[in-house]
């Protein structure tokens, strides 16, 4: 079953996705805040060695780039308005739980970048007060696996029969494709660029998303 009439219209969705890039550059900054330092690419010791108000600064962006990234989920939404109901419903909530969950796994980087950072003012290693916290991040890491998972398994069919608002192209610019690709871009990369690639790439990630679906539906004849 799908609606007739749509509960999310073109040029709301156009905002929702601005607010999803809005949101990807916020984050983005944040991991900035935690890793950049200049050619040093251990991101522990760069947590460690933070100021504190890099730290705190850090934390905010999360907050703040999860209420964006939530809004952008209704971006999802209005795409597959022509699915099915549960195919839509399923969609949106998979994507936003995946969103609220980068905002909040961001947040608990704090824990892992205050740990670092006390044990470098002890005269320790970098890591060696930071297996919990990182433990604890993880595990929030492992349970977003599964609305992720949902919304790749979902999507990627509706995308491809046409039961969605996207051209088939956007199915290359999904989340789950480019995470793919993570390991090989990061592995070959040095110094600055793999403080800025690696640390971001998750961010940059839905930047590519969130820009190429907002194109996409913005280039969609007018509902």
């Amino acid at each position: 079953m799908t609606d007739k009439n749509p509960l999310i219209p073109q040029k709301t969705a156009i905002w929702l996705g601005i607010s999803g890039i809005l949101g990807s550059l916020v984050l983005f900054a944040g991991d900035m805040l935690f890793y950049y330092n200049g050619q040093q690419t251990d991101f522990i010791f760069n947590m460690a060695v933070a100021s504190d108000q890099r730290i705190i600064a850090s934390g905010l962006c999360a907050l703040i780039a999860a209420w964006l990234y939530t809004l952008g989920a209704g971006q999802v939404y209005y795409a597959f308005q022509p699915s099915k109901r549960w195919v839509r419903l399923s969609l949106f909530f998979s994507f936003a739980a995946i969103m609220i969950t980068y905002g909040v796994v961001h947040g608990a980087y704090v824990a892992i970048a205050t740990s670092a950072k006390n044990a470098v003012e002890l005269g320790m290693a970098a890591n060696s007060m930071t297996d919990l916290a990182v433990t604890a991040n993880n595990a929030l890491r492992y349970v977003a696996y599964l609305p992720f998972g949902i919304y790749t398994l979902i999507s990627v069919p509706a995308i491809w029969t046409r039961a969605s608002h996207y051209p088939r192209w956007i199915i290359f610019f999904s989340p789950a494709i480019i995470f793919l690709f993570q390991e090989p871009i990061t592995s070959s990369l040095h110094g600055e660029w793999k403080s800025i690639i690696g640390g971001g790439y998750l961010n940059l990630l839905l930047l590519i998303f969130f820009t190429s679906s907002t194109i996409a539906l913005a280039r969609k004849k007018a509902d």
